[in-house]
């Protein structure tokens, strides 16, 4: 598996102090992008938690996420939660190591007590010294947050930077473009009032590995009641064990939340949601624990569509640090289609500068060190789809068409509805549910006019 090698460069590590006014709780910044462009160390925020022992444990949910493998457990994972600061609030984020599970904390404005919040995105040092101290932080006491050094002037003479040195394999990168995809399908299908979302959590198994099973649930009055297939508003639980960092919260939980698509036959991925104090906490479940979101092909089509590239580029210069994003407003500022702008969203996404919140059903802004063709160069669909179409293999006809593989001929038809399906294998056994095969992405590009060589 392909894999990139990213530095993470810390002035000093993240710790827990204590002082005569309480806790501070001080999270070091790695090199991060924000609205002057690239700093070495940014300074997001630095104020109290209004709910200091709920912060804490959410905290440690995202690390515990970040730290794990579910289908693979036996293998340890290590990467440091992004965090997005977007003038309203502070967004943590991570994936596990099998890229299955997508954790995000959102500590909201009714959250952080006194300083101003920044704009930007960095990584923040996450280590053992750093969990132990906030696994001992109590609800009475006051916490002080600081994301980023507190003294630039004077760091320096702390000794040498931490640096930490993750591979960070390509699917991980492609995970947040794909998570982002397909959360916007999503729509609330159950709240449940805490009481009852702590019953049916602690209900889940914790451990599942390769032999987790894929259910459904459905809601029933005021709680969940598993059944063992999609009945109409059910929603799919793909691997429920993978919820178990959610336990971290329980005791702090006022809601939960389950965002998913509509009911499908077929395993789906949803989303999890626990409201607490000033915060919400939510963990994204690809749609089989054997896979993670890497594999899911949503992006496919965008990369794929004419001018995407260009209006990503157009998109991209209109992006500001907001805390949502309006494709209506962008399709004004920029005069292209919404659709073409959700397009160029869905390819910026591949270069992890946008995300999705079901919640607030909007997008918004976060920035990593990758850009949008390198996931486009590492998708092996994509690229058997531009060689086909460069080698002449697509022959178009009315509302069929051929494509010529080897010594073999794949039929693309197009639907009533105007979707493309294929006479393929891939088709067969996945139905667009994980993307297009490299048939209906060939057909598409020599629609488009663009049979340009693979790159």
């Amino acid at each position: 598996m392909t894999q990139a090698v990213q530095t993470y460069a810390y002035l000093r590590p993240s710790a827990v102090h204590e002082n005569t006014a309480g806790r501070a709780l001080a999270l070091e910044t790695s090199g991060g992008a924000g609205p002057l462009g690239a700093t070495a160390n940014p300074r997001f925020f630095s104020g109290f938690l209004t709910s200091p022992a709920a912060a804490a444990a959410a905290l440690l949910a995202v690390a515990d996420v970040a730290a794990a493998r579910y289908y693979q457990p036996q293998l340890r994972a290590s990467l440091d939660p992004v965090v997005t600061a977007g003038g309203d609030r502070l967004r943590f984020e991570s994936f596990s190591g099998c890229c299955g599970v997508h954790a995000r904390l959102d500590v909201l404005a009714e959250g952080l007590d006194g300083g101003d919040l920044g704009h930007g995105t960095t990584n923040v040092d996450v280590n053992n010294p750093l969990r132990e101290g906030l696994s001992r932080i109590g609800t009475g006491e006051p916490l002080h947050l600081a994301v980023g050094p507190d003294a630039l002037e004077v760091t320096t003479l702390d000794g040498p930077m931490v640096e930490k040195k993750v591979p960070l394999p390509e699917r991980w990168v492609r995970g947040f473009a794909e998570t982002q995809v397909l959360t916007t399908g999503f729509d609330l299908r159950a709240e449940l009032p805490a009481a009852e979302a702590v019953r049916f959590l602690r209900t889940l198994p914790r451990t599942g590995g390769r032999g987790s099973t894929t259910g459904w649930v459905a809601p029933a009055g005021r709680t969940l009641r598993p059944t063992s297939r999609p009945v109409p508003g059910a929603v799919c639980l793909p691997g429920p064990e993978r919820l178990a960092a959610l336990q971290r919260v329980l005791r702090h939980a006022l809601t939960l939340r389950v965002y998913g698509p509509a009911t499908t036959a077929a395993p789906a991925a949803s989303a999890w949601e626990v409201v607490l104090p000033g915060m919400r906490l939510t963990l994204t479940l690809s749609p089989d624990a054997s896979r993670g979101f890497s594999g899911e092909g949503g992006v496919l089509a965008a990369l794929a569509a004419e001018g995407s590239a260009e209006d990503a580029e157009l998109i991209a210069t209109l992006l500001a640090w907001e805390p949502r994003i309006d494709p209506a407003e962008l399709a004004a500022q920029s005069g292209l289609t919404v659709e073409r702008v959700r397009a160029a969203l869905t390819r910026l996404g591949t270069a992890g500068q946008i995300g999705y919140d079901p919640a607030d059903a909007a997008y918004f802004h976060r920035v990593l060190p990758y850009d949008a063709g390198r996931a486009e160069a590492h998708n092996p669909r994509l690229r058997a789809a531009r060689a086909l179409a460069a080698a002449g293999a697509v022959r178009l006809g009315d509302g069929l068409a051929e494509v010529t593989v080897d010594d073999h001929v794949q039929r693309v038809r197009t639907g009533a509805d105007g979707q493309l399906g294929c006479t393929c294998l891939w088709w067969a056994k996945y139905r667009g549910g994980r993307g297009p095969c490299k048939h209906v992405l060939a057909v598409g590009l020599v629609r488009a006019g663009r049979p340009e060589a693979a790159r």
